[in-house]
């Protein structure tokens, strides 16, 4: 099993440059199928869940050319329109090369997706949506989804939740409509709306990007060449937050929006942290002692990320008093709490909310990430612990972290990563 080793107890210090956003890259790659030409792709996170998207789309019969961090994907040679079950079980995203697939060749055919298992995820939004567009969709007992659509009906879809991954789907399906498709309640993450810019980029006619109400009027083709750049991860950038505020450091985050991490900062603005906001640029100074947080719990874009729920928790476990953290978007986003525990941290658990009791002394540990954020919180915790701590589970941390153990490392922090 690959792994990290920390030594911590030491302040960050520095600059870092943040990644391109894991959850804008992989819905993108999903969209270059769809001028049946070519995208180039700047900025790209060489993750592995990139690698898997990049898998699909040669599994589709797309050509892929990878010049560092540049994504050149041609799809004039698409002959597909199945994604393999081995695929499509790596990873959450691979359900968007559902409304990709369906828009180009007007029949798709993928397997239940896999990822990180946070409870729930069900696809029900993304399947009644498509119907309501017009698609005929059967699941066979192997849990493949067949779905097939002639003509995407101009309709108005009301999501019961802002849901990120169908507010995509929905988007992408409805690209060569002959008509309107309405998106009420649509999710308002960053990242949709640098999809969004992306198809705009090609030609598609979309707006309302970053509301709760987006319209899609249908194309008949798009351009069939295309450049586009990234944005960059902001819970790539929150986390480095929370580490240099664990640590009681100083590091100024290059490439990062802050814009999009405004929620964040105000929150660790409450624990005492100071910040010099520029237009690409974030510096974190952390202060000695970690206030707490009263109570704090997880929303849609624009308020507080699930994806940063894990990172909060491990911050709060050294704040001087009790913290109540609630996680509202996933059930099961719970597992880096019975390892944090294993470090001596003091964290009551009830109905997904998070009662923190503060302290200072913890034991290095070997511990184990069993999914991506949560990995990402107890390498935040290991940081700070006098000691060495082993973090297994490593694959989990690099699907959405690109070179995190160069980066901290460059930062002052002594971590290796182990090759399984």
């Amino acid at each position: 099993m690959s792994k990290y080793i920390i030594r911590g107890a030491r302040a960050l210090e520095g600059n870092v440059s943040i990644s391109g956003a894991k959850n804008s890259v992989l819905p993108i790659l999903a969209s270059s199928l769809l001028n049946s030409g070519i995208c180039v792709i700047k900025n790209v996170p060489m993750l592995s869940d990139t690698k898997v998207s990049l898998d699909i789309l040669k599994s589709l019969g797309c050509k892929i050319d990878v010049m560092g961090n540049t994504v050149v994907v041609d799809s004039r040679t698409l002959e597909n329109d199945k994604v393999c079950k081995d695929l499509a079980c790596k990873m959450r995203s691979s359900i968007i090369f559902l409304g990709s697939i369906l828009a180009r060749c007007k029949s798709a055919k993928i397997y239940e997706p896999g990822g990180c298992k946070l409870g729930k995820r069900p696809i029900d939004f993304h399947i009644k949506a498509l119907k309501k567009l017009g698609a005929i969709i059967e699941q066979d007992d192997d849990d493949m989804i067949v779905a097939s659509l002639e003509k995407i009906k101009s309709c108005e879809i009301s999501l019961p939740f802002a849901s990120v991954g169908a507010t995509q789907n929905i988007i992408l399906a409805s690209i060569f409509s002959d008509g309107k498709v309405v998106i009420k309640n649509s999710a308002k993450e960053p990242e949709i709306v640098d999809m969004v810019k992306f198809l705009r980029q090609m030609g598609a006619d979309i707006t309302g990007e970053g509301t709760d109400k987006i319209t899609i009027k249908g194309v008949s083709k798009l351009k069939e060449y295309c450049e586009y750049t990234i944005m960059p991860d902001r819970i790539e950038a929150g986390t480095f937050l929370c580490m240099t505020a664990i640590t009681g450091g100083k590091v100024l985050l290059e490439g990062a929006n802050p814009n999009h991490l405004l929620y964040v900062i105000k929150e660790l603005e409450k624990t005492g942290c100071s910040f010099l906001l520029k237009e690409n640029e974030i510096l974190c100074d952390a202060p000695k002692i970690i206030k707490p947080i009263k109570f704090l719990e997880t929303k849609p874009y624009p308020y507080f990320p699930t994806d940063m729920q894990a990172q909060f928790v491990s911050l709060m476990c050294i704040a001087n008093g009790e913290s109540i953290i609630k996680e509202n978007i996933f059930e099961a986003r719970n597992k880096h709490i019975s390892e944090l525990r294993k470090f001596g941290a003091d964290i009551k658990e009830k109905d997904n909310i998070f009662k923190i009791n503060g302290k200072k002394e913890f034991l290095a540990q070997e511990v184990e990430a069993k999914e991506l954020r949560g990995g990402a919180a107890l390498i935040t915790m290991a940081l700070y612990i006098d000691g060495q701590s082993t973090i297994n589970g490593a694959s989990y941390i690099r699907r959405g972290y690109e070179n995190i153990q160069d980066k901290l490392t460059s930062l002052g922090a002594d971590i290796k990563y182990i090759k399984s």
